[in-house]
This record gives C-alpha cells, sequence and structure tokens, in this order.
C-alpha cells in the first residue's frame, strides 16, 4: 500500500469521479482506475461502486478513507516539519491561483523568488475560479493562494490589487463624448463567461443596482476566445482588466457607466505551521507589488 494510491483514492472519494480526480491530481483516468484496482486487490475489500452517476464510497471505503485523510494530513506534517528543518536551502512552495494571475502576474514573481532561492522548487496550480483555490489552501494542498476578497474563514489575507472591469468593443465602435452610457451596452451582443461564473454574477448584481439587466447574447469559457470574438465584431463584452489582457490595441476599451472593480488578495492558511519558502515568496511579493506587510 503506497501514500500515492490513499491521496488517488481520497481524491475519488471527494469528487464522485475518476476523471475529475485525475483532473485535480494531473494524472490520466487510466492511472487513477488502476491505482484504485491495485489498492482494493491489496486490501481485499470494494472500495469504490462505479456505476452510472459516478463512483461512491463503499461502507467499507467510508470508513478506510477516513483513515487515508488522517494518514494524508499527517504525511503533509512530517513534509512541513522536514522543509522547517531544511529551511530555504531547499523544500517546495505550492501556489495555487486563477488564471489571469498566474497567467500576468506570477511568471515575474516566481522568477524573481527562483533567482534568490534557486534550491527552493515552486509548483503552481492553475484554475478557473477562487473555489478550488481555497479549497486547494483548506485542504493542505497549497500553501500560498490568490483569490477575491473578502473570503472565506480561516484564511489570512492582504489585499493585492484592484482590478477594474471594463467594456471592449470592436473598433468602429463610438460613443458620444467617450463615455459609455448604459445604453451603449445594448447596441451590440454582449459575449461574457456563462453564468456560473463569478465575473459575470458580479456584473449582472452590479448592472441591477443601477435598474439594468445583463442581457447575454453569447456565453463562452476562456477569456481570450472572448476577447477574439470581439476583434470578429461579433459583439462586446465586460471582463476586468487584467483578464482581458493583452487587450489588442485596434480595440475600444471603455470604464463601465459605474465603475466596479473586484479586489485581489493573497492568501494562506490561518493559524497553520508555514515554512520560510512560503514566508519568502511571500516576501518576494511584496517587493514586487508592495501589498501589505506581511510577517511570520
Amino acid at each position: 500500500m503506497k501514500l500515492s494510491q490513499l491521496r488517488i483514492l481520497v481524491a475519488v472519494a471527494e469528487h464522485g469521479s475518476f476523471s475529475e480526480a485525475a483532473l485535480e491530481l494531473e494524472m490520466s483516468q487510466s492511472a487513477v482506475s488502476h491505482a484504485i484496482a491495485t489498492l482494493e486487490e491489496h486490501l481485499g475489500v470494494v472500495l469504490l461502486s462505479r456505476g452510472r452517476h459516478g463512483a461512491q464510497l463503499t461502507p467499507v471505503g467510508q470508513r478506510i478513507v477516513s483513515h487515508a485523510q488522517v494518514i494524508g494530513q499527517r504525511s503533509e506534517a512530517i513534509v512541513k516539519e522536514a522543509e522547517l528543518a531544511k529551511g530555504l536551502e531547499g523544500g517546495q512552495v505550492r501556489i495555487a491561483a486563477f488564471r489571469s494571475i498566474s497567467t500576468h502576474l506570477l511568471p515575474r514573481v516566481i522568477a524573481q523568488f527562483h533567482e534568490r532561492y534557486p534550491a527552493v522548487a515552486v509548483s503552481l496550480a492553475e484554475h478557473d475560479d477562487f473555489y478550488p483555490v481555497e479549497a486547494a489552501l483548506h485542504e493542505g494542498r497549497a500553501d500560498v493562494g490568490f483569490t477575491f476578497l473578502p473570503t472565506s474563514a480561516n484564511l489570512k489575507t492582504w489585499e493585492l490589487m484592484q482590478d477594474e472591469f471594463v467594456a471592449i468593443f470592436p473598433g468602429s465602435f463610438r460613443v458620444a463624448n467617450d463615455h459609455l452610457s448604459w445604453a451603449d451596452l445594448k447596441r451590440l451582443p454582449l459575449i461574457m463567461p456563462p453564468d456560473s461564473n463569478l465575473m459575470t454574477r458580479n456584473v449582472a448584481r452590479h448592472m441591477r443596482s443601477f435598474g439594468q439587466d445583463l442581457s447575454v447574447a453569447y456565453e463562452v469559457e476562456t477569456d481570450a476566445t472572448i476577447i477574439n470574438l470581439v476583434v470578429q465584431g461579433l459583439g462586446a463584452t465586460i471582463l476586468p482588466k487584467l483578464a482581458a489582457e493583452p487587450i489588442p490595441a485596434d480595440l475600444q476599451v471603455f470604464p463601465l457607466p459605474e465603475s466596479l472593480k473586484r479586489v485581489i488578495g493573497v492568501a494562506i492558511l490561518q493559524n497553520a505551521l508555514h515554512t520560510p519558502a512560503t514566508y519568502a515568496f511571500l516576501e518576494t511579493l511584496q517587493n514586487l507589488r508592495h501589498p501589505a506587510s506581511v510577517t511570520s
């Protein structure tokens, strides 16, 4: 029995799906299935029932997975203790972030950190939203997370930046006096992320507060595809500026009629054991972006 098999079992149990667990663990689905089958063969019991509705723990699987979760937590604690002993002569920093931060901010920060601390390994898990970022922190799979503020309990946070939402139109679009009105937003079809996306929900809530409805013509998952559709003249969009970058020079960018911003922050788990490498990474980030003071 291996720790990796127990980790895979916990992931499948949490997601109720072999495919979702494989995505989280960055493994193939066949490798996940093989690990579970090998573990079941070793233990001599069936841990998961497979069916149309996903993977469900059997009664004995429920009891065993609770022990596997404890073992996982203990193994993480062992690694943390070893990293504390090694200081900055080794160890790692595990980062979880949503896409626009990992694309536009973190490469520079990680490069600076690696220059100062070449012996410290850095891993970056990129997510589509802030929910899995905070889950990674709470579950001990990440040391540092980049999320939106305010955030959930048990996280210590610092404001990193305020990212303004902007309206982006094809280059031929014109407005009176270069000032966008709510009526202007209705002149072209709107291309937005799905309504399950936090950005779209925030825009809709903001517009309702001013008596306006968000009418979406096209729902598109990725920011880059949305921008390319605007380039082709299929409509306009409302996105945080950081998410929209790089914005092609021939597009028209306007502030919203009433300002809307999202607050981006950096977070660590409160009341947890953090390594010197984690604090060194936060210090590197502070020196580059000048957020509030970070202390251990």
